[in-house]
């Protein structure tokens, strides 16, 4: 009987530790810029919504933007996902510091329809990659909206290293329409290290570039950022991240705060 007994646990076990390696946890795509390599899953839900501010102040004029940046994910099989995502409502206070004058903007962001798909899990030195196409509609209200229809695809490579450290990697392209409703391409890049604490607990570092582009085209786009996710439970996720711009096309500062839900 004693024999029995052993030769069951023996067999149950390497199903425990399959199971445990399997755990399903909520991953998502913020606060970082990177996204991830990873999907929803099949059949899975997956709602990441937050508040964000902008802050940024040149030539005696001081502005402020409010959104709710949104991203909806759909799994349509195990390696492959539907996105919805936009910045959602939006309010503009800009204010003329010599004259004390002061408007406000209120309005919608554009929407952005998206697919990722995963293409390869990570294996030896190969990382964990994914691409992402995305089609930017012109569906925002006033001067929230886009001089036109634009779109964005980009490769999502993320790399396991030792004492818990990941890094990622996101190169991309991107149409879009400057002021004069003249179509270009700009460039998309961003790098990240992050750090687990524990498995709940995550940090993270991170240059951006949204956009590498001409200044006929409205130039580049850049920032620093550092930030952190933790997660309340397998499913609920809350984070938030800083940015600071480091040229004068980029806002001075941005801040979000997130809550992330996988049904």
């Amino acid at each position: 009987m004693r024999v029995l007994k052993m030769a069951a646990l023996l067999l149950v076990l390497p199903t425990l530790a399959q199971a445990a390696d399997e755990k399903d946890q909520i991953v998502t795509d913020r606060p970082d810029f990177v996204e991830s390599s990873n999907v929803v899953g099949k059949g899975r839900f997956q709602l990441e919504t937050s508040i964000a501010l902008e802050r940024d102040q040149a030539n005696g004029i001081r502005q402020r933007t409010y959104s709710t940046p949104t991203l909806l994910r759909f799994g349509i099989s195990d390696t492959m996902e539907a996105r919805i995502e936009t910045d959602g409502r939006m309010r503009s206070v800009t204010e003329d510091l010599q004259s004390g004058s002061r408007q406000t903007q209120n309005g919608y962001a554009d929407v952005s329809l998206g697919v990722k798909w995963h293409v390869a899990d990570a294996q030896g030195a190969r990382p964990s990659m994914a691409v992402l196409g995305h089609v930017d509609l012109d569906s925002g209200s006033g001067p929230f909206r886009a001089t036109g229809k634009g779109g964005s695809l980009r490769l999502a490579a993320e790399w396991e290293l030792p004492d818990d450290f990941g890094l990622g990697v996101m190169p991309g392209l991107a149409w879009q329409h400057n002021d004069n409703g003249e179509r270009y391409t700009s460039g998309i890049f961003g790098i990240v290290l992050g750090k687990e604490w524990s498995e709940r607990c995550r940090t993270f570092v991170e240059y951006s570039a949204p956009r590498i582009a001409r200044g006929r085209d409205g130039g580049s786009l850049t920032t620093v950022d550092i930030g952190g996710s933790y997660l309340l439970t397998d499913m609920v996720q809350v984070d938030t991240a800083l940015s600071r711009g480091l040229n004068r096309n980029t806002p001075d500062w941005s801040w979000t705060v997130g809550l992330s839900i996988k049904f």
